[in-house]
């Protein structure tokens, strides 16, 4: 349960923040890499955060094929998150351009750590996020306990707990940790709050226009993904789920379920009915493995 603590500050303007990332910048940009942590700092030495075993739903996604344009998931949950997220974090006023990126904020910037131990593939730190600095003595770069009764005063809990993001987990997660965030999850599906209230995930969407899933349809941000990954493919513009089982199994998105120790892939747990869909396991019992 040991991470890296890097002490620093949040700063927005110039980005497009969202319920589950966000610009942090290090006291000492070098501690990442004394960390032994591959991550990507930009020119004034800000690095983009992952959360740590959240999933909000997406403002700008580029699909994988060439030329797509962006897409996204309903505006209203999906400002919520973010808004909540910088709430979290100390910034009392956000001001954003047409596009989504931040012009102004009140305050510039916010002091606060964060929690990680690795980077992703696109060199994000995955971090859990807090607001201030760590209480105690310790240095920055030092190595660090997280247990569950640590987990509420970050960000990626606060966002579990209002039901604004889903719970998405991988297996680096060490799993107290994880089993704590799963109950908070399913705390917040059954109080409906946030995304729980107008969730199609397990019930199962019926899928009738990409217009739908831009404006309409509340759906784990994973699967939508994958779908608009799949849309994307037909140059038709149409909508059809004939071929999705298939392209997801091209996906080799690797898991397992919990408590079974399961190992699958995605594309077993998404049920596809004609025009219909629906994730056949809730997605706090799913572990997907790291790529």
């Amino acid at each position: 349960m040991t991470f890296t603590l890097i002490k620093g500050a949040f700063r927005i303007t110039g980005s497009s923040p969202d319920g589950d990332s966000v610009r942090f910048y290090p006291t000492d940009p070098d501690t990442f890499r004394k960390a032994g942590l591959s991550v990507r700092l930009n020119a004034r030495g800000g690095v983009q955060l992952r959360l740590e075993g959240i999933d909000a739903l997406e403002t700008h996604y580029r699909p994988q094929a060439r030329g797509s344009e962006l897409w996204h998931q309903p505006a209203e949950l999906a400002d919520a998150a973010s808004s909540a997220l910088l709430q979290h974090l100390g910034f009392t006023s956000v001001e954003r351009d047409d596009d989504g990126r931040v012009t102004a904020s009140t305050p510039e910037e916010v002091s606060g750590h964060i929690l990680t131990r690795f980077a992703d593939t696109y060199g994000r730190a995955v971090a859990f996020a807090f607001p201030g600095q760590r209480p105690g003595r310790s240095t920055d770069g030092a190595d660090v306990r997280l247990d569950p009764d640590g987990l509420p005063n970050s960000a990626n809990h606060a966002l579990l707990e209002a039901g604004l993001v889903y719970p998405t987990f991988y297996s680096k997660l060490f799993v107290d940790l994880r089993e704590t965030m799963a109950e908070v999850a399913v705390a917040a599906r059954e109080a409906r709050r946030g995304v729980w209230a107008e969730d199609t995930t397990l019930e199962g969407l019926r899928l009738r226009s990409r217009e739908q899933l831009r404006e309409e349809v509340v759906l784990l941000p994973k699967l939508f993904r994958r779908l608009v990954d799949y849309l994307e493919l037909e140059e038709s513009g149409g909508v059809s789920l004939s071929g999705f089982s298939r392209y997801l199994d091209t996906r080799d998105d690797r898991l397992f379920t919990v408590p079974t120790g399961h190992a699958t892939e995605l594309e077993t747990l998404v049920e596809v009915r004609r025009q219909t869909l629906r994730l056949t396991v809730e997605p706090e019992r799913i572990v997907f493995t790291e790529a």
